[in-house]
């Protein structure tokens, strides 16, 4: 009886050991590829599988994890497994010097963003996987980089990125490997180049400013230029109108002048018409005697000489006596 028993729970423990081995229960977003008897026999879907206990075998793969250490310095472990995780993972790969065209060392560290599409060529076309793309990371990386100077390379990021992303996407694509994108985190130049390019921007700056200074002094200048033109001008229009004004006026007295005088020589003459005497000669003795009242006018003794031909224009004077008698 004691025999019976023992050899029943037996049966029942590797019944049970069996079915258990047989059974497979697969995580949402991950996959396994089963072989039998060393043979590519199927890929898991999620949820509940059965296969065959002892003959079908997951395939162990390889996966790459990232640690912190006690430090903080962050650890890289490639350890094994036979799940595929199907949803879209992050490399982040270490720093790595590179050379440029012109002949700079730097330093770059990227970010790989890629996703399994076929799990059975992720694991019988390559060995290893995560380290297959780490290395293809790294030396197309430096290649994309050795073809730009460094200038370039600081300011072509996005650049950089689409063409790393197109050389990955097509060497893993026979890896059933899809990769989405490539970041590059960080440039870092030596630091004797750092220095040299600080001064550079500084220099460049120095020189913007300088040549925003020239630039407003010069639109300065062009304003001041302007604004004395328009005030030459607006003088120069004033000078003009006063000059204007000034010889119209001139012009008004003297026609009103030459009216009045005309007006009285016109009386004059017929005053002096009933005298019988030319009136020509009358206003001529009448200017020359104003000229000898004004050069014989002061306190200086002075000496005064007629000339002859004003016995003439004298003879009239005793005309212009008769004229004021009759009047």
């Amino acid at each position: 009886m004691d025999t019976s028993i023992v050899i029943a729970i037996l049966i029942v423990a590797v019944a049970i050991f069996v079915i258990c081995a047989g059974v497979k229960v697969v995580p949402q977003s991950e996959t396994r590829v089963v072989e039998r008897l060393g043979r590519f026999h199927s890929v898991l879907s999620p949820g509940l599988n059965i296969i065959v206990p002892f003959i079908d075998k997951p395939k162990v793969v390889y996966t790459r994890r990232i640690e912190t250490g006690v430090n903080g310095r962050q650890i890289v472990r490639m350890t094994s497994t036979s799940a595929i995780d199907l949803r879209e993972q992050v490399y982040d790969f270490p720093s790595q010097q590179v050379i440029t065209r012109d002949n700079v060392t730097t330093e770059i560290n990227a970010l790989l963003y890629f996703q399994i599409v076929d799990p059975k060529k992720a694991v019988y076309e390559i060995d290893n996987l995560p380290n297959a793309i780490e290395k293809l990371t790294q030396t197309s990386l430096r290649n994309v980089i050795g073809e730009l100077e460094l200038d370039e390379t600081l300011t072509s990021r996005d650049t950089i990125n689409s063409k790393l992303q197109g050389i990955l996407d097509d060497a893993t694509n026979k890896w059933g490997v899809k990769v989405n994108r490539v970041e590059l985190q960080d440039i870092t130049p030596p630091q004797s180049v750092r220095i040299a390019m600080e001064k550079q921007m500084q220099a460049e700056r120095n020189r913007r400013a300088e040549i925003l200074n020239a630039e407003g002094e010069k639109q300065s200048l062009i304003l001041r230029s302007e604004g004395e033109k328009m005030s030459r001008i607006n003088q120069a229009e004033a000078q003009k109108q006063s000059q204007v004004l000034k010889a119209e006026g001139e012009s008004r007295a003297k026609i009103q002048l030459a009216e009045a005088e005309a007006e009285a020589i016109r009386r004059v003459a017929e005053a002096v018409q009933s005298t019988h005497t030319d009136p020509a000669t009358y206003l001529l003795a009448m200017k020359y005697i104003e000229t000898l009242r004004e050069m014989t006018s002061g306190q200086d003794n002075k000496t005064v000489y007629i000339p002859y031909e004003a016995s003439s224009v004298l003879s009239s004077i005793g005309s212009i006596k008769n004229l004021f008698n009759t009047k």
